[in-house]
């Protein structure tokens, strides 16, 4: 394994948005197995250095490539892009609105007569937001262009929030159970 190849060179996948994750899986599981530092157990402390250093770098490649945000991010920096930066200000005023708006609902709900209910309908929404701007992303990366990556980048940051909200949401209903 060279620890110069990108993660999708280490997975032997193409470098694209749209992944066929069962088979990241199964290659993940293979290297795994190949690299295991219990394979390494009677080696010589270099090897056993090697190995670990290895099994953390696939560890590592396989949260990034299996989570759409973390994997878009991956991409655009491998495009010379920061998908990265979380102080990034987003100068969109109907994101912006409709993020206050979902914000303020979610604070509502423990307010309501059923709170249980009004956080799970308002989970499935943000879930359905979520799969619009992976959709979205799907396409501005197979598109590929300049412009397409400068508006998957502007997702990114959309969904960087979009995640933080899903956060809340979750911490809510560990509160409500």
């Amino acid at each position: 394994m060279d620890f110069r190849q990108n993660y999708f060179e280490l997975f032997g996948l193409p470098e694209a948005f749209e992944l066929d994750l069962k088979a990241l899986s199964a290659r993940y599981q293979t290297l795994q197995k190949t690299l295991h530092p219990d394979r390494f157990a009677s080696a010589s402390e270099r090897e056993r250095r090697l190995s670990l250093q290895q099994a953390a770098q696939v560890n590592s490649a396989f949260q990034t490539l299996k989570d759409p945000l973390a994997r878009a991010r991956y991409l655009l920096e491998l495009h010379g892009l920061g998908g990265d930066d979380e102080s990034t200000t987003i100068r969109d005023p109907e994101f912006l609105e409709q993020q206050m708006d979902l914000r303020e609902a979610l604070a509502e709900i423990r307010h309501g007569d059923d709170p249980g209910a009004a956080l799970m309908d308002f989970m499935q929404n943000l879930e359905q937001t979520l799969k619009g701007c992976v959709e979205r992303l799907k396409q501005d990366f197979a598109r590929g262009d300049k412009s397409a990556l400068a508006d998957a980048q502007t997702i990114v940051h959309q969904l960087q929030f979009l995640y933080r909200l899903r956060q809340e949401a979750e911490a809510m209903e560990e509160d409500l159970i």
